[in-house]
């Protein structure tokens, strides 16, 4: 009997000695992947890690600061940062044109640590690694730190070494019965084992209730989505290479809710003289293929009415519009105002769109969940200075001015109200 238990205790530790392994070997996994969900939250709407965007790109960046603690507080207040005079802040602050970064001040110590062991987790695809993997990071947009398929195979791990343990003390337990003569019942067939049948009920209520509540806020969200057009338009070769602004075309950003797609008069008025492609560099789908940029502008004139060969001049009566596809969309209950964020809030196209002066295709860019939305107000300083439209808060003017706000915290979206509810449900 003492040497039956004996054999019980050491088959146990040794299936928790292989378990705590197993954990660990998943830990520094698991963190680089708490690292990936905080990246995508606060750094992946101006930076990668591979790539430039409106920010340098993050890889290396350690080693560039060279000071642990810099960074921390770069990372978490960079205008305090500049104003001490620090060389390479200055010197970084100067190269991107004196963008300003937005601060971070709730992050604590151990979630920087976490996106930086994240940063250094993903594969460069220059130097042969995962391009997917580092295309995902990129942008930290697919699966924005999605820590499912770690958590999910520790469970059935778990759930493998409890059944096993059931099984060996069940074992043990028929032998210790057959030693000391005490008659034994038949053992139960698994199907009408009423634990296992508990535990395989409760396992598959906790796995249908997770797939349900994910499917539910998942509902509506089509970060990614990317549709083909009527007509090939590439945002790289007009915002991109020809330094188009962004609001000659989409003028409702600054002045309305709607950003609105540009009318045939407002590419017409480029193209009655633009009839062909003639850029350096070729274009092409996102399948590979290739573009004749000529083409489609022969089909913008095929919706305009107008042909170069038979008049000179446009009739806009002879139009009809182009069924675009719409990518961005919003639900009906959230009220979205373009010209607030625009001109009033000076946030630029980039932050929400992504890089979209290097995209040929559009996507959608950033998943526009509310959490997003949010965490952006939370963190994004109030643009007071020359600003009419926040003359109202005369208060938040007065104590900058008095100094009871520190001027290097500033006045978050958050603390005018950015986040109740009424401000975008209705």
């Amino acid at each position: 009997m003492t040497r039956d238990r004996r054999l019980t205790k050491t088959l146990i530790k040794t299936l928790i000695l292989n378990l705590v392994i197993l954990i660990f070997s998943f830990s520094n996994s698991l963190y680089a992947q708490n690292g990936q969900a905080l990246f995508s939250q606060n750094c992946a709407s101006c930076h990668a890690v591979h790539k430039d965007l409106t920010g340098p790109a993050l890889a290396g960046v350690e080693e560039r600061w060279g000071d642990k603690d810099r960074l921390y507080a770069w990372i978490r207040n960079n205008q305090a940062v500049l104003k001490s005079g620090d060389k390479y802040a200055n010197e970084l602050y100067l190269k991107w044109n004196k963008t300003p970064m937005n601060l971070f001040p709730n992050l604590k110590d151990e979630e920087i640590a976490s996106i930086l062991t994240y940063i250094k987790s993903v594969p460069d695809p220059k130097a042969g690694g995962n391009a997917a993997g580092a295309a995902g990071a990129t942008a930290g947009q697919q699966d924005g730190g999605d820590n499912t398929l770690l958590y999910g195979i520790l469970t059935l791990i778990l759930a493998v070494v409890a059944l096993i343990l059931l099984q060996v003390n069940s074992n043990l337990k028929k032998l210790s019965d057959e030693k000391e003569h005490i008659p034994s019942l038949e053992p139960v067939p698994f199907w009408r084992n009423k634990a296992y049948i508990a535990m395989f009920t409760i396992l598959l209520f906790c796995i249908g209730g997770y797939l349900t509540v994910k499917g539910a806020i998942g509902l509506g969200r089509s970060q990614g989505y990317q549709p083909e057009q009527p007509i090939y338009y590439s945002h790289k070769v007009h915002a991109g290479t020809n330094q188009i602004s962004c609001l000659y075309c989409h003028g409702g950003a600054q002045e309305s809710k709607h950003a609105n797609i540009p009318s045939l008069n407002v590419c017409m008025n480029c193209h009655m003289a633009i009839n062909e492609y003639n850029g350096k560099e070729k274009i092409y789908k996102e399948d590979g293929t290739e573009v004749n940029g000529t083409a489609e502008i022969q089909k913008l004139y095929k919706y305009a009415g107008y042909d170069p060969a038979v008049s000179k001049v446009w009739d806009p009566n002879k139009a009809k519009p182009v069924e675009w596809v719409r990518i961005h969309n919003l639900p009906d209950h959230v009220y979205f105002n373009h010209s607030q964020h625009v001109k009033a809030g000076k946030v630029a196209c980039q932050t929400c769109h992504g890089e979209i002066q290097k995209m040929d295709e559009v996507h959608q860019f950033s998943d526009l969940s509310m959490g997003w939305c949010i965490n952006c107000h939370r963190t994004t300083q109030v643009q007071f200075k020359e600003n009419g439209f926040y003359s109202i808060y005369q208060k938040f003017h007065e104590d900058l001015q008095n100094g009871k706000i520190d001027k290097e915290k500033g006045i978050t979206v958050e603390k005018i109200g950015g986040t109740e509810c009424q401000k975008c449900h209705y």
